[in-house]
């Protein structure tokens, strides 16, 4: 028996090529490798599972994606390591050929993964599933008691809200080795996020170890978690056949691509899991200055104008931006419309009757206050009432069943059509050449469901394709523009995924217009993203308190500022500590970027009423605390020791202890927060 094993940055990897050339992904994790057992457990640490329609899946599996045929003929051809890129080799006479591609992060125990299928056969064949990685043996039945599994739930207005439950609360009991259950999660459509974050975290409390990952999707994703003769396993892909309505057609000598993947493991807790996430996001993002420098960005919309812009509206708004210290203003939704634009949309022509002297005046009068302006699109669909809509052929849309796919009053654009690539093109380099906008708030509100079945051999491959060409138009886009800012944003954080923020320097975190409740949000969305590119609103309420304004600040301190709210209306006091709260953000965010996540009280809910977010830096920490709807007064975060300072804001008005369990906070009243810097 031959093997194959690697080691990078603690995490290590072993693969067995049996006699017969099955080949069997037996470690990958960290520590010593576990017993594998007998030959015919062995036999089931299949490192690819991969279905064809027509084909046996042969094992007695119910719902779960194992026991999947070629996967179980393809053999062993060959390996190749290049550098930290693993690539092993699979394939049967005359049949499919399969490439697991393992990219280990120099440094870090991650790999990004996904498997490459060649056709080399005489007949097309129907793929509908192929996983991007596969792992069994993460626990015997008898461990799994002591197993926790966490699910970054997502949702409009509740975004990375985690839950954690012990693997045997979820129903996985010792029944036997062929039982049915799985843990499965699954997002279908063009909210990548909706539901679930595209990610998951396994811990093993008996070993100590922990096992992270996260799906690099567009579009939809399925990852599943289940029992596998006595071990569990785990195996994560893009889309499937049975849960997404996926399938491709590959012609002789056609491939297809899974979508990325990427796998990690820790001898630590969920913490440590989510510190090695935020080193390999910033690993593989593109290098971009936005990241670098961190700007302060006002939008117009949250609690403030609310998608109605005006020039007369916005002058004011646009002094009060400047003279706090914001350095980018951006127009939000509405400025190409007379009135009620939600179905409408599509062409993007800046109103007349908004702007009488033109959207430059307002553009103009933006860059004069010494910021880089900025505009809303939501570029990738069209209102139904549109007048181009009614021009331009179907083959510019989602289609199913030869009709225009409907949500929302939009059509869907499809990207794999160049007509389709050209419209776009021109609004940016409009936007950019003509108007001077170097900032895009490219927003995304609906989910066109399955995909399209238009030169397509499924919805789901329709979906995928766009996707995939969506991705690249990007790319286009940001070599073209370099310097141009594109934010990320789906109804807040609904397509929070490195799909897309591998390439996107900025991530809208949510659309909560309740501060209160955008603190739990704020506090865990370090979670799903970089801290650096997560955008936390910040928007003082006309006629609310110091306390409010300090804890809307205190939300987006440790993140990236998108300041909104109406300055320009705001008692003298409470607009000071806003221009406090920048001014402090500009001191520290420097360390923001380099900066890795913790939470002492754990990773917070909208259930929680203390809630504690920090970034350490080394020498230093930064703390954010909040008290919520709680009469308690005084909070212990376990485990913070050190020299404390209150940062933010400078008049403190707290006070703090340390105790042998670790710090406690002492906060002023209910719905207030305080920014704390710790060093020694």
């Amino acid at each position: 028996m031959k093997t194959i094993e690697v080691s990078e940055g603690g995490l290590r990897a072993a693969w067995e090529i049996a006699g017969d050339g099955d080949v069997r992904l037996v470690h990958f994790g960290v520590g010593e490798p576990a017993p594998v057992g007998d030959e015919k457990a062995r036999g089931c640490y299949r490192m690819l599972e991969l279905q064809v329609v027509g084909e046996n899946q042969h094992a007695h599996h119910g719902q779960k994606h194992l026991g999947t045929a070629p996967a179980n003929r393809l053999k062993y051809r060959r390996h190749r390591r290049r550098g930290s890129h693993l690539e092993i080799t699979v394939g049967e006479a005359g049949g499919l050929e399969a490439t697991v591609h393992y990219q280990f992060a120099p440094g870090m125990p991650v790999a990004r993964c996904w498997t490459e299928v060649v056709h080399r056969g005489r007949e097309p064949v129907v793929l509908d599933y192929v996983s991007s990685f596969v792992l069994t043996g993460l626990a015997p039945d008898g461990a799994q008691a002591d197993c926790w599994m966490s699910v970054g739930h997502n949702t409009w207005f509740g975004e990375a809200q985690w839950r954690r439950a012990r693997l045997t609360d979820l129903g996985f009991l010792p029944v036997g080795p062929t039982a049915m259950k799985r843990l499965a999660c699954t997002s279908t459509g063009t909210w990548p996020a909706d539901g679930y974050l595209p990610m998951g975290v396994l811990e093993n409390a008996r070993t100590g170890q922990t096992w992270f990952w996260q799906i690099e999707a567009t579009g939809s994703w399925h990852w599943e978690v289940g029992g596998n003769t006595g071990q569990l396993y785990l195996a994560l892909s893009g889309p499937t056949g049975q849960e997404n309505q996926w399938a491709k057609r590959l012609a002789p000598g056609e491939r297809f691509a899974s979508v990325p993947v990427a796998v990690g493991a820790v001898a630590g807790d969920f913490t440590a899991a989510i510190q090695h996430l935020t080193r390999y996001r910033r690993a593989i993002r593109r290098p971009n200055a936005d990241n670098e420098k961190l700007p302060v960005i006002f939008n117009d919309y949250m609690n403030c104008l609310f998608g109605d812009p005006t020039t007369e509206k916005l002058k004011p708004l646009i002094d009060a931006a400047a003279d706090v210290g914001c350095e980018y203003f951006c127009i939000d939704c509405g400025w190409y419309s007379d009135g009620w634009w939600w179905d409408g949309v599509g062409e993007w022509l800046p109103s007349a009757k908004r702007f009488p002297g033109g959207i430059q005046e307002p553009l103009d009068y933006i860059r004069a206050r010494g910021m880089i302006p900025g505009l809303w699109l939501e570029l990738e669909v069209m209102g139904i009432k549109c007048p181009l809509a009614a021009r331009v052929p179907d083959d510019w849309f989602f289609q199913r069943h030869g009709r225009r796919v409907i949500d929302h009053a939009r059509y869907q654009l499809d990207f794999r059509n160049p007509a389709v690539i050209a419209h776009a093109d021109e609004v940016v380099d409009r936007l950019v050449r003509q108007y001077g906008v170097g900032y895009i708030k490219m927003d995304y509100n609906i989910n066109a469901g399955v995909g399209t079945d238009y030169a397509a051999t499924s919805a789901g491959d329709g979906l995928l394709e766009h996707n995939r060409a969506y991705q690249s138009w990007l790319d286009r886009v940001l070599a073209r523009y370099p310097d141009l800012v594109i934010e990320n944003c789906g109804s807040g954080g609904l397509r929070m995924t490195y799909g897309l923020l591998d390439r996107l320097s900025i991530q809208s975190t949510s659309d909560q217009t309740d501060y209160r409740k955008y603190a739990a949000i704020a506090a865990a969305c370090a979670t799903a993203v970089t801290p650096e590119q997560a955008a936390v609103w910040s928007y003082p309420l006309l006629n609310g308190d110091e306390e409010e304004v300090i804890c809307n600040m205190v939300n987006a301190l440790l993140l990236r500022i998108h300041q909104s709210g109406p300055l320009a209306s705001l008692r003298p006091e409470r607009l000071a500590l806003v221009r406090e709260g920048i001014a402090t953000y500009k001191q520290i965010r420097a360390d923001i970027k380099t900066g890795l996540p913790f939470w002492p009280l754990g990773v917070p809910t909208l259930l929680d009423r203390w809630v504690s977010f920090g970034l350490d830096c080394g020498a230093k920490k930064y703390l954010a605390v909040w008290r919520l709807a709680v009469e308690e007064d005084s909070c212990l975060l376990p485990g913070v020791t050190g020299t404390v300072r209150c940062l933010y804001p400078a008049a403190g008005r707290c006070d703090w202890k340390q105790e042998a369990a670790g710090l406690r906070v002492r906060l002023p009243q209910p719905n207030c927060a305080r920014l704390f810097v710790i060093t020694g």
